[in-house]
């Protein structure tokens, strides 16, 4: 996994699709969804790591961005 994309196309390969359409809380979701997947196995512990360093990265810059449109 490389990017967000990569994510979402491996959490639909369970039949995850999230879309809220706040891209911090799509992106939370989804750190949410990895860590169930993990947590049940279903995951290799390097996928997951990397999995969550992209969420996260993806996270903090969405955050930055919003507060500087504020």
């Amino acid at each position: 996994m490389k990017t967000i994309y990569d994510i979402q196309q491996y959490l639909k390969q369970y039949g995850t699709i999230i879309y809220i359409g706040d891209r911090v809380s799509d992106l939370e979701l989804m750190e949410a969804e990895i860590k169930e997947l993990y947590q049940s196995q279903l995951m290799e512990q390097r996928d997951y790591s990397t999995a969550l360093l992209i969420l996260r990265q993806e996270i903090q810059f969405q955050k930055e961005k919003d507060q500087k449109n504020r």
